[in-house]
């Protein structure tokens, strides 16, 4: 197997005691074995600190760091991209998973096509673990698309520092990974999917991610914060453009999966 160069898998942690083995021991099977894993726990108040030391005590590949104030996961992940020291820079949630093949599948791809940015298709699952459907990435995706819709599954992400220099999540509560998408597409201009899924996305009934109606304000916010638009040309972009193509998305989705 040819090695491409160190791969920095950024990992924010918070009270995921029932899901980090799982998340620890997918990276821990990867083929391709050249990675660091670092997890910022975000002032956890279940075991799931104790949980990560057990693996970084056995493997100097994996760091745990810990942040002194509960902030966020954007700042958690940020955190860990500081202390990055990989050419590459992957993300992998507390509660997600990755095939055994991504990493090496997913480099070759990114370096055989000479992009910045690459991302895969995934599947899903419930809390018990138990696959519910599967999501198809695009084959190309621009800073355009993703401002219609954020079609990338950031647990799939991959980028190039050399290509882009390393680039930071918005200092934003929620949507910053969206916002993170957008950063890098204003720089590389265009990021490559695969259509294989080679993750697998828990879907918990708490999670932020599942609340869609909460987060439009944050939606709106990411337009005027980060692409510095107007409050009214936000909210007229999310009205006519946004909402429409997440519509569209959600009832692909379902076709794909009933």
């Amino acid at each position: 197997m040819s090695n491409f160069g160190l791969v920095s898998i950024i990992t924010p942690s918070f009270n995921c005691a029932n899901f980090i083995g799982e998340t620890i021991d997918s990276i821990l099977a990867q083929t391709y074995q050249n990675w660091e894993l670092l997890i910022t726990d975000d002032c956890s108040t279940d075991n799931s600190r104790e949980i990560i030391s057990r693996y970084a005590s056995k493997d100097p590949r994996i760091k745990l760091l810990n942040l002194a104030e509960n902030s966020g996961a954007g700042i958690a992940r940020n955190n860990s991209i500081k202390e990055a020291k990989g050419r590459f820079i992957a993300f992998c949630d507390s509660d997600d998973r990755w095939y055994p093949d991504k990493l090496e599948k997913q480099i070759e791809f990114m370096t055989s096509v000479g992009c910045a940015m690459t991302y895969t298709s995934y599947m899903t699952c419930n809390e018990a673990g138990e696959n519910t459907g599967i999501i198809v990435c695009r084959r190309k995706e621009t800073i355009n698309s993703i401002k219609r819709d954020d079609k990338i599954g950031c647990l799939t992400v991959m980028y190039d520092v050399e290509k882009v220099g390393k680039i930071f999540m918005p200092d934003i509560r929620k949507r910053q990974d969206w916002a993170f998408k957008i950063r890098v597409l204003s720089v590389c201009k265009v990021a490559y999917g695969m259509k294989e899924p080679l993750a697998l996305y828990r879907l918990r009934n708490n999670s932020l991610s599942n609340k869609k109606t909460s987060l439009i304000k944050y939606n709106i916010a990411v337009y005027h914060s980060v692409l510095r638009w107007s409050w009214v040309k936000s909210y007229l972009y999310f009205g006519f453009i946004f909402l429409p193509c997440y519509i569209i998305k959600r009832m692909s989705i379902k076709y794909i999966n009933r």
